[in-house]
């Protein structure tokens, strides 16, 4: 597609728009988001990115914050597929990558049922970005071998977990969504393995120019998150790579 093609009417474009910094969109998002007729955003696209959108085209903010949501899951679902039927050129744009804890499935499933074509456009996932702006290396030869990313709030407002299967040495555990949770979280951890001693840490705003780290270990993580009243949006990440932080760090310093 060239730059001054016109987007296809009647079509949903389900886009990742990354972890906040703008200029970590990928050049496919970008182009979609300035030639859209109508922009479904969520609360966690950063600023400067619906900068992007043409003066004119429609723009709907969906909310998704956590616990309050501007619309339902399933009224967005819905008008997605209403304005696709309106023979708008529709752009869902969520932050992060809409596969991985942002729920596109659900609303690519609806569109499907409603036969409305659609395309995905992956995003950089907030466990990347904000790995790699606090210089965690996610996997690292010396330290992890395998890595998870977890969602620490269930659908039910639960934290039910698979604990023995992430209380695991040589690994490195991201946990979206789990600030609410982090007392929990490190409870668990701890108490089926983990020594209290363990490296975690909270990436706050990653990406972004506010970003904030805050290094702790399963033991004292809950107390820090307290003591620097950390609110979502936020990222726990657990694991020997959050050691090389003071190594690697480079953005915040910069």
């Amino acid at each position: 597609m060239k730059n001054d093609d016109k987007l296809e009417a009647g079509k949903v474009w389900l886009i990742g728009a990354g972890p906040g910094d703008p200029d970590l969109l990928t050049v496919k998002a970008a182009r979609l988001i300035a030639q859209a007729d109508a922009l479904v955003y969520d609360h966690l696209v950063g600023e400067g990115i619906m900068d992007l959108a043409r003066s004119d085209a429609r723009l709907i903010y969906a909310g998704k914050e956590a616990s309050k949501h501007t619309l339902p899951q399933g009224s967005i679902n819905q008008l997605l597929v209403d304005l696709a039927r309106e023979g708008l050129s529709v752009v869902r744009l969520k932050g992060g990558d809409p596969f991985i804890f942002g729920r596109g499935g659900e609303e690519l499933e609806t569109l499907v049922a409603s036969d409305i074509p659609f395309e995905v456009i992956p995003g950089v996932t907030a466990a990347a970005g904000c790995a790699a702006y606090s210089g965690f290396p996610l996997t690292h030869r010396d330290h992890a071998q395998a890595l998870t990313f977890v969602t620490g709030h269930l659908k039910d407002g639960s934290v039910n977990l698979d604990w023995p299967a992430l209380a695991r040495p040589c690994h490195t555990i991201v946990f979206y969504m789990g600030i609410g949770a982090a007392a929990e979280i490190c409870r668990q951890m701890i108490s089926h393995g983990l020594p209290p001693t363990t490296p975690a840490a909270v990436v706050r705003n990653g990406t972004l120019p506010d970003q904030q780290t805050l290094l702790a270990t399963l033991g004292t993580l809950p107390e820090r998150i307290n003591e620097c009243e950390i609110k979502p949006p936020a990222l726990i990440i657990v694991g020997s790579v959050v050691s090389l932080h003071e190594k690697l760090s480079w953005f915040e310093k910069s």
